[in-house]
């Protein structure tokens, strides 16, 4: 009887050995939930961007507006007979 009861608590210990300190431990798990957190949040925020640049394709496809606005305000583009005004804050 006492071989059989210390047989079964060397295997607990073996299996409590093996959930904490093994490949598929505790901690490891946690590594893991801790890196798929952050890929998630990564995930969203490209996917915001994505979100973001379709809706400006969609845009740019759609009307002129769009295209005269870029034009406008990344290349400085103006009509013709047009005056360009810029205005900048005064520096504190």
């Amino acid at each position: 009887m006492r071989f059989v009861t210390a047989a079964l608590l060397a295997l607990l210990a073996l299996v409590h050995v093996e959930l904490w300190f093994g490949k598929g431990g505790v901690p490891r798990v946690m590594e893991l939930e801790s890196r798929l957190a952050e890929q998630r949040a990564a995930n969203d925020a490209a996917r915001s961007r994505n979100e973001q640049l379709e809706a400006e394709v969609s845009d740019l496809k759609e009307g002129l507006e769009m295209v005269e606005e870029k034009a406008r305000s990344e290349l400085g583009m103006v009509k013709p007979d047009e005056i360009l005004v810029q205005v900048t804050a005064p520096i504190r």
